[in-house]
């Protein structure tokens, strides 16, 4: 286990002393909400841009048959080759 010291304005320590923030148990749940928070924040962050990107335009039956047909001659030509 990891000991944190942490300096606050008075006022602020005092209120959240008050308050019972400052025990072990409070910072401890306040720190995973915040990190949740933050993991939440970067997948929707990261969602949002994937939403922006242009998605190519779908291949017809026949690109994509003739891209096998490709594929499968050049793996003909490296075996015998």
């Amino acid at each position: 286990m990891i000991t944190v010291q942490i300096t606050l304005p008075d006022q602020l320590a005092q209120d959240a002393q008050r308050a019972g923030l400052l025990s072990e148990a409070a910072l401890e749940k306040l720190l995973r909400e915040q990190l949740l928070i933050r993991r939440q924040d970067e997948f929707f962050a990261a969602m949002e841009s994937m939403a922006q990107e242009a998605m190519p335009a779908a291949m017809s039956l026949e690109e994509v048959a003739e891209d096998i047909r490709a594929m499968r001659a050049e793996r003909r030509a490296k075996a015998s080759g």
